[in-house]
């Protein structure tokens, strides 16, 4: 209208105004990009943050045990891919929330940002890295390319070298330095160099295909410092039929290579008659990109695998981290079947319609019942004994991802991220912290189930088979945390009145449910890539950067400066330079240690 009113004056007053309206329009716009130090607005900031918040006013006012009894709604609230379903119609959305939930992605860049990370950008702005997990179990001949090199081809010619080296010692090619057949593994590591191979390696253990593969076979994990876990993992084991596979992209990491360096111990005192170089030469290999240092700890070069620094170690079980351990038990054709199936869910997440795109939607789910609804936790409960380190892997790979302060242009962001995730298998769970889900805090939850049994049994006699009784929970469980139980229902069947508040369920709690055909490596995959997704979704929506862990440091930082103070208080030297807590903390310590 201003530029209207003045478009026939020719003045010079005019071309000041056009000038300073130019101005105006420029700070107008920058600002309306970000705030004065640049910085983009958070999607706390969006319309379609703020639509979401007031649509709860709406769901607050409806129960899930009415909301399941609309048909339709049930039907539309179910996605699937292969044969995997995911039913998500026992949480308190409706098809406007789902709409308004894909509104926010939008506002958030979601698509973009998956873009970004299959395109190999450095999506990891703190550490200035590309996320390239999916990478890992791309098929042979295709191509990502990341800083300049063609990563799939980097990732296959390890893998050759993987499968190679599985076969010569899992065939006997590869001996032991007394000449025996190499048939127990133990893979040191810690974080994402241990849960995730070890989730695996349970989910597998009773599978008929990889089962048969590991006849004759064990494989353990050696991840914490403490002693004890040394003893475990080296009770009853022989020296001389034992491949030490020690994971440390740096191999520098304190825990880890203390750990390496009792486990080498270890091998040269049982295997005392041989030149040690020997010994350390067949008994020993290496995940790691610092040649230098396996070489000078004694392993063959040609033993050790390397992996990339786009691979973040929560999101590493598909390199060598958890390839050759996994490889040298199970064999590598079971392997491939496993990164097949993750493959298969990368293009699932990479282009799928949102409204049938499994981690995306649980994505968005995570969302809203965090950031929206305010709860704070979240269980996983697989409905599979095999799955018993699930939950633990997940923790970290969701708690170190998305359990950030700030976005990733530093903002402090007015709202927690990150969900404290916990499980156990059910039914085993449901002796122990269901009650609480029941009838103390509202806990969303992740059923996982499968349709088949790794183990099928079913006794004479007995009305229903093991695996049905299993699922019977499965199903059961959901339905109970959605519609609780009513006073009404309880005075119907009886109840004593005195009885009636004890037995009352709220109701009202969320919970989605993931059915599987069966577990097998395929579908193991496919469930692991689910969640990584899932993760990253989530971390794209609220702004923060899922894929570094600068909260992990200041720990560490702190733990060598007391370890420096153990070593000097060991020679006489008193506790110096830590607050009165720890101090006292320390002195208690250390003289009970001296007796």
């Amino acid at each position: 209208l201003f530029f209207s009113a003045l478009q026939e004056d020719t003045s010079p007053t005019y071309s000041v105004l056009m000038l300073a309206t130019s101005f105006l329009a420029a700070f107008l716009i920058i600002s309306s990009l970000g705030s004065s130090n640049g910085k983009m607005p958070g999607i706390h900031e969006t319309a379609a943050w703020s639509a979401l918040s007031e649509h709860t006013k709406t769901i607050n006012g409806v129960h899930l045990r009415d909301m399941l009894q609309d048909a339709d709604r049930c039907t539309a609230l179910t996605a699937s891919h292969g044969e995997i379903v995911l039913d998500y119609a026992r949480n308190r959305v409706t098809e406007e929330t789902m709409s308004l939930l894909c509104a926010l992605a939008e506002a958030a860049g979601l698509d973009g940002k998956r873009a970004a990370m299959f395109n190999g950008e450095h999506i990891n702005n703190t550490e200035d890295r590309a996320v390239g997990h999916f990478a890992l179990r791309a098929a042979a001949g295709t191509s990502v390319m990341i800083d300049g090199r063609d990563a799939v081809a980097d990732v296959h010619e390890v893998l050759t070298k993987i499968k190679a080296f599985s076969e010569k010692v899992r065939s006997g090619e590869w001996k032991g330095c007394t000449g025996k057949p190499l048939k127990t593994i133990i893979a040191i590591g810690i974080g994402g160099s241990y849960l995730g191979p070890e989730f695996v390696f349970e989910a597998l253990k009773k599978e008929k295909t990889a089962e048969g593969a590991a006849q004759g076979r064990t494989l353990k994990f050696l991840a914490n410092v403490d002693p004890i876990d040394i003893a475990r993992a080296t009770e009853g084991v022989d020296p001389e039929t034992t491949l030490v596979v020690i994971v440390s992209k740096t191999f520098t990491t304190a825990e880890t290579m203390l750990n390496a360096r009792s486990l080498k111990n270890w091998l040269l005192q049982g295997i005392p008659r041989v030149d040690p170089s020997v010994v350390l030469r067949q008994h020993l290999a290496a995940v790691s990109t610092a040649l230098d240092k396996t070489e000078e700890f004694g392993i063959d070069s040609n033993n050790v695998f390397g992996f990339w620094n786009w691979v973040g170690g929560r999101f590493s079980v598909c390199s060598a981290v958890g390839m050759v351990p996994l490889s040298l038990h199970y064999g590598f054709e079971v392997m491939e079947q496993f990164l097949a199936g993750c493959r298969d869910m990368d293009q699932h997440f990479l282009n799928a319609p949102i409204r049938q795109n499994i981690p995306v939607l649980m994505g968005l789910l995570g969302v809203w019942n965090s950031s929206f609804l305010g709860y704070s936790s979240r269980a996983l409960l697989p409905y599979c004994q095999a799955l018993l380190r699930f939950p633990a892997h997940i923790q970290q790979v969701d708690m170190e991802s998305n359990g950030k302060r700030v976005t990733t242009d530093g903002t402090v962001l007015p709202f927690e991220t990150g969900e404290l995730d916990f499980g156990e298998p059910g039914t085993n769970g449901q002796h122990s912290f269901y009650q609480l889900m029941h009838q103390g805090r509202v806990i969303p939850a992740d059923f996982i189930g499968f349709i088949e049994s790794q183990t099928p049994m079913h006794l004479p006699g007995e009305e229903v088979s093991n695996h049905d009784e299993l699922m019977s929970n499965f199903f059961a469980q959901p339905d109970a945390l959605a519609c609780g139980k009513t006073v009404d229902e309880l005075r119907a069947e009886g109840c004593p009145e005195n009885l009636i508040p004890h037995k009352e369920f709220p109701g009202n709690r969320p919970s989605l449910s993931l059915l599987f055909p069966r577990l097998d490596p395929f579908t193991c995959g496919q469930l692991l890539a689910i969640y990584e997704h899932r993760t990253a979704v989530q971390g794209a929506i609220w702004g923060v950067n899922s894929f570094d862990q600068w909260g992990v440091q200041l720990g560490k930082v702190l733990g060598i400066k007391i370890r420096k103070q153990l070593v000097a208080s060991r020679g006489g030297a008193s506790v110096e330079g830590f607050n009165p807590a720890t101090t006292a903390l320390l002195e208690k310590y250390l003289a009970g240690a001296q007796k």
